[in-house]
Formats: C-alpha cells, structure tokens, sequence
C-alpha cells in the first residue's frame, strides 16, 4: 500500500409508514438538508462574474490521491496523467503529481494554464520569476498564450531523480482554452483527467472529459450531483463522489485582488488571501474503497423506536403524493428492510455502495425517469400556495417530492430516489 507523507403520503396509501401520522408542522429543516440551502452562496458570486479562480490545498489533493492508493497502489502507475486549468506556477496540483512522479509510478504528466488575457478582468495578471527568467520567455505571449508544462521519465538535469526540477515547459498556441482542439489533443493522449475547473464552468467541462471516456477526478459543488447532465451519470454508474471530502467547508486560496469579505476569509503572513467555500466534493469515475462499505441502518421498527432523529423516531415514516416512494429526511433513517423505492437527500451519495442500493433516479420536474405517480395542474399549485402562505401565488409542486403534513401540502428538499439491492416485496 503506498501513502504520500501528510504536509408524505403517496398517492395509494395516504398514511404515514409505521405509526399514525403526525400533524406536527416540519418547522426544522433536517440536518441532512440545513446546510444545502445555503451551499452555493459562497459561490453564486463568483459564478456570476466568471470569478472562480480557486486554488486547491495540498492537503486536500494529498487525502483524495491517497484514498485511491490505498484501494489499488498502481492506480497512476504507467499512466498520462492531465491536468488542464492548472498553472503550476500558482496552483499544487502539478507540484502535488511531480514529486510522487517517480513512486506512483506515472508514465507522462501534463498540465497546462490559461492567458492571462483569456481571463476576467477581475484577476490580476501576475508574471512570476520562474518564467521572467526563462531564456525562451516572451513579452507578447506571457499575457496572449497559454503554457503547457510537461514531465517525463527522463532525468533531464542529471541529478538520479526525476521530479519538478526535470518539468519543462512551453508557450501554448493558444490561451488554453480546455475546448480548444491544442487542450483536446493533450487530453485524448492521457489517461487520466485531474484538476478544480472553474466552477462556473463545471458542465462544460465534465462533458469535456466524459465524451472522450477519460477517467477523472474533478473538484465542484455538491448540487452539481442534480444536474440533468450529471445525474445520468451517477445514476449509471459512470460517476460517483470520492471519498475525502464528506461534509464542511475546504479552504481555497484566491487571487491577490479577490474580495475577502465572507466568514472564515483570512490572510496568511505572506499576503496570500484564502477563503473557504460550502459544499465542495470530488466528482470521480476512479474506485475508492468506502464505494464498497455498506451503510449499517436499523430496521424500520427499531428506526421508530430508537432513531436519534425527533422526524422519524414514534412518528414513522411520509409517504409523498405524487411518487410511490418513501421520505427518508436523513441518510441513517434509511430502513434496512423496507424492500420498496425510497427518497432520499443527496448528500446519501457521500456513503453510497451501488453493491448494497441501486438508483433509480430523482424527483424533478421533467420526470425523466418515469417514476412520478402524480402531475399537479396550475389550479392545485395556486390553491396549494393559499393554502400554505395564506396569500395568492403558486407553489411548484412538480418541482419535487411533496407530503401531506396535515392539511398543507409541503414540498421536500431535493431527493434521489434508492431502492435496496436484494430486498424483495
């Protein structure tokens, strides 16, 4: 094993599931759902104004990288290892991959920047002594070109090893777009596809890597997991979320110009700014092993009698109106034995083994995956709203999974709907 050093009811039943239901008005959010609504305001702003140039931490990459070690050692071994919208200059990610060069065993390494020029204006363009003082340096393409940086098995230098003083680098044709046919050529001669791309940029840039069936490990924001484009993905199999990073909030550092002006913002003695951002999660199609760990869940019985959650425990379970499902408010409340389709937050992906559930898809609007039981009309969302805010307006109700607290009809966070591999009604 080889480690790096640390530096609601439904429509049929109308009953809740397990105990009468109770009338009690859902007052708190549940744990599992409190902090998604927030998540994305760290990073609406930046997206907003295209200024999401955030730089990963070694230790975040160094925990992600060793987990895949861990489950097999010769995961980057005689691999093309890719790291487009990286510029080593700033960023850890090629530093990270060049000094594990030689003991993950990597074939070729490549990563490459974007122009300064290509850049928003928000993000000031910083000329560093590694290329000022470059004999090919150039005035013009410094601001114009992109770079490519590259690492061979080749001790250049001559000094037995080969590391970060063998990187070589060169003056793109272009800005480096990863669209451009120079940054796709790079990524279909690799292996495998690593780097944080601009948030803003995260759909496009997935489907960059999935239409050529490169492996990946990618940086985002958790509710990218609900995306038409993405959940397919995970649904299939050919997408899940990697093992390091489960909850909380990480620590990115920003441009020198970037405004600190959120909890949590610091900036270190050398001046650089960091802050930290909600929500954040690893988007992988490489194995872990926690992939394979099985959730441990009490029976429904036990869930009634024993569940830490005031939601669930002698209240049972909702079942939604308009899916032949049941709400499941928190991931541990699932039930081990309930052998039908289940709703669930999808903050579940953190702990999913598609060896113990299997997906069936998610509530939304679309119902693209052939699952909703129930289709309101304007009429029943406008009398909804009335009925709930006491005022007129309307109130989506096709939007997502709702259950019946009452006489008011609610509508529950975003749920993907599960069901147990093996369990049989």
């Amino acid at each position: 094993m080889r480690k790096t050093s640390a530096k609601g009811e439904s429509v049929a039943t109308r009953k809740s599931v397990g105990k009468k239901s109770s009338d009690t008005p859902l007052t708190e959010v549940p744990q599992d759902d409190a902090a998604l609504g927030k998540r994305n305001l760290d990073l609406s702003a930046a997206k907003a104004g295209k200024n999401d140039e955030f730089y990963t931490q070694w230790v975040d990459i160094e925990r992600e990288m060793n987990a895949y070690l861990e489950f097999d050692p010769n995961v980057f071994r005689d691999k093309v290892i890719f790291l487009p919208c990286d510029d080593p200059e700033w960023s850890n990610f090629t530093k990270f991959f060049a000094l594990h060069f030689t003991d993950f065993g990597i074939k070729k390494l490549i990563s490459t920047s974007f122009a300064p020029n290509s850049k928003p204006e928000t993000i000031p363009y910083q000329l560093t002594l590694f290329e000022q003082e470059a004999p090919h340096f150039d005035k013009k393409k410094t601001r114009a070109n992109g770079k490519k940086f590259v690492l061979e098995r080749k001790d250049l230098n001559k000094d037995g090893v080969v590391n970060i003083e063998d990187l070589r680098w060169e003056y793109l044709k272009g800005d480096g777009d990863f669209r451009s046919d120079e940054i796709i050529a790079l990524r279909d001669e690799s292996d495998i596809v690593v780097t944080n791309p601009p948030f803003s940029m995260f759909k496009a840039f997935l489907a960059w890597i999935i239409e050529s069936e490169k492996k990946c490990v990618i940086l985002g924001n958790v509710n990218a997991v609900t995306y038409k484009e993405v959940f397919p993905l995970i649904k299939a199999n050919q997408l899940w979320l990697g093992p390091s990073i489960t909850s909380g909030d990480r620590e990115f550092r920003v441009p020198s110009n970037y405004p600190l002006n959120a909890a949590g913002c610091r900036t270190d003695e050398d001046g650089n700014k960091f802050i930290r951002v909600k929500g954040v999660r690893w988007f992988t199609c490489l194995d872990h092993g926690r992939r394979h760990e099985p959730l441990r869940l009490m029976t429904m019985a036990d869930n009634l009698k024993h569940s830490k959650h005031k939601e669930v425990r002698g209240v049972g379970y909702r079942t939604y109106e308009n899916y032949d499902a049941l709400e499941i408010p928190f991931t541990d409340a699932i039930p081990s034995d309930f052998p039908g389709v289940m709703g669930v937050p999808i903050t579940f992906l953190d702990k999913y083994s598609p060896d113990q559930f299997e997906i069936l898809g998610m509530c939304e609007n679309e119902d693209l995956y052939g699952l909703k039981t129930r289709q309101y009309v304007r009429e029943e969302c406008k009398a909804a709203y009335m009925k709930k805010f006491g005022k007129a307006g309307s109130y989506d109700l096709n939007a997502s999974g709702v259950i019946r607290v009452g006489d008011i009809q609610e509508k529950v966070y975003q749920r993907i709907l599960i069901r147990h591999k093996g369990l049989s009604k």
